[in-house]
């Protein structure tokens, strides 16, 4: 089988492949453009991922100033929903599903006045919700009452009539064929459907059948929805390797590679509902070595959690993500250019630009994203500079927003965050730098020790001043070679006594002042 798959896309990469690695905690999923990583994705067994999936609440209470309510919807956290999503509109779900404009789409949310959503959504009401947004951190997932079911080719959208077609496509007469197989396709009421933009070239009978599951997916919610109470589950979405499969499945897609016997077998089962001949594409990868390794992904799935990304050209990205936003810094590096100062500088931006959108989607971060693009005098380098980073967003499934680079040199934009980073939900902060990558340093601890000894002496109203100070040995150190003149002046000033002693346990920011005499303990540096 190995030699079968070296044959088919090991000596020369294809266009476009799929791996999947299905491992006992955890499955990966890498997609592949010309042996190049284009997107990661990861799901770990214990991950409970709820984004799209639909649950029925209990409405527990309105907030009129934050124009918003909190549902519980049997999590641990209650979910938020802000009012103007918690009335269905047509237009608002156009946009949302790929990319369908509506012409009312752009008129201002409605503002509710206090009370008034009260009357709509009493307290204790219920309300059926769909989770936009996984919790991330301190906050709980957040959920609209827009209900969308993505199929294969299609996106179901209940309690609505419209029909649209993905903006993504673009060709008017395929448009015009899709619009006519809408029209006659047998749609129950209340329920609305979009083409998403794997449908185009798609046949007629292959929408039918993604049709006909949907709608039996939504008589099991609409059961659901009747007969069981509140707070429930009425529909999940499936795990990782089947919505890579339905969400990437295109025409432009040469392989899926998957190393797991059954997941190999039950892809080609799910493929082979939309498409006999797409199942082919699937194979089954038995090789000694991992699959990840084989194709080369293990080293470039390394860059995505590396702080600083280097490039061809030799120039390199440096990451820097907080809770509010992600920082991106763009320097020359290596970079030698052959022409002016202004053509270099352009080529570097233009390359960053590129690696950038790469980088956002590999890295799955979301929110405000900055780049610090190295200064351009022109305004034509930069509008380039700005135009390439927008034709490269538009392979992002996540939404974004792009602003023009600004007069400080600052590319400001937004990227829908659905869920936690590949960083943060693949590392958990240091207990000893506390997450911050940095501890202090023997110098500023000698100057903290000294303060706090200085006030303890101060407050030591029996006079005796004889106290035992424990530190880290590295600080010990510091204080017996540099600072011990200092500590003498300070006996000398309070008429006291100390005693350093060090403990290998102590991290370098940890001490304690104790009152040698009674034990008492007069200060700690520990937070409690």
């Amino acid at each position: 089988m190995l030699n079968k798959i070296k044959a088919l896309g090991g000596s020369k990469r294809e266009k476009k492949e799929i791996i999947i690695n299905i491992e006992t905690l955890e499955t990966r999923v890498a997609v592949l453009e010309d042996g190049k990583l284009d997107n990661f994705h990861i799901e770990r067994q214990e991950d409970n991922r709820i984004v799209g999936s639909i649950f029925k609440g209990k409405i527990q209470n309105l907030e009129d100033g934050l124009q918003a309510a909190f549902v519980d919807i049997g999590l641990k956290k209650n979910a938020f929903i802000h009012y103007w999503d918690m009335i269905p509109e047509d237009a608002a779900r156009l946009e949302r599903e790929e990319g369908v404009r509506a012409k009312s789409s752009t008129r201002r949310r409605k503002k509710y006045k206090p009370g008034e959503m009260q009357k709509i959504f009493p307290v204790g009401s219920e309300i059926i919700v769909q989770v936009t947004k996984d919790a991330i951190g301190t906050k709980g997932p957040r959920v609209t009452a827009n209900l969308s079911i993505p199929g294969r080719y299609l996106v179901m959208m209940p309690g609505t009539h419209l029909k649209g077609i993905s903006r993504k496509i673009d060709d008017v007469k395929e448009r015009n064929r899709l619009k006519k197989i809408l029209s006659r396709l047998p749609v129950p009421e209340n329920i609305g459907l979009i083409v998403r933009t794997a449908g185009s070239g798609t046949r007629k009978v292959s929408f039918a059948r993604d049709a006909r599951t949907l709608f039996e997916i939504w008589k099991d919610i609409e059961h659901g929805m009747q007969n069981t109470p509140a707070p429930c589950s009425l529909y999940n979405e499936p795990r990782l390797a089947e919505r890579v499969v339905r969400d990437y499945l295109t025409e432009d897609i040469d392989r899926i590679y998957i190393d797991n016997r059954d997941m190999y077998d039950s892809t080609r089962q799910i493929i082979a509902k939309f498409s006999r001949r797409s199942r082919n594409w699937v194979q089954l990868y038995a090789g000694e070595e991992p699959v990840f390794d084989y194709f080369d992904v293990e080293k470039q799935i390394e860059s995505a959690y590396r702080r600083k990304v280097w490039m061809k050209s030799g120039a390199y990205l440096v990451f820097d993500e907080t809770e509010a936003l992600v920082a991106i810094d763009v320097n020359t590096g290596r970079h030698k250019g052959s022409k002016s100062q202004d053509e270099s500088i352009l080529q570097v931006n233009l390359e960053s630009a590129d690696e950038v959108a790469r980088q956002l989607r590999l890295r799955n971060v979301g929110g405000l994203v900055i780049v610090d693009f190295i200064d351009m005098k022109a305004k034509r380098d930069q509008n380039a500079v700005y135009r390439t980073l927008k034709e490269a967003l538009k392979k992002d499934r996540a939404r974004t927003n792009v602003l023009q680079i600004s007069q400080l040199g600052l590319l400001e934009m937004t990227r829908q965050r659905v869920e936690e980073s590949i960083f943060n939900s693949g590392y958990s902060d240091c207990d000893y730098c506390r997450g911050r990558g940095r501890v202090k340093s023997p110098l500023s601890m000698s100057v903290e020790i000294q303060r706090r000894v200085s006030e303890s002496m101060r407050k030591d109203r029996n006079g005796t001043h004889s106290m035992r100070v424990t530190v880290n040995p590295q600080v010990l150190n510091r204080l017996r070679k540099e600072d011990e003149q200092a500590l003498i002046e300070m006996e000398q000033e309070f008429q006291g006594h100390l005693t350093f002693v060090s403990d290998g346990h102590f991290h370098i920011e940890e001490f304690t002042i104790t009152n040698d005499d009674n034990g008492k303990v007069l200060y700690t540096s520990i937070e409690s």
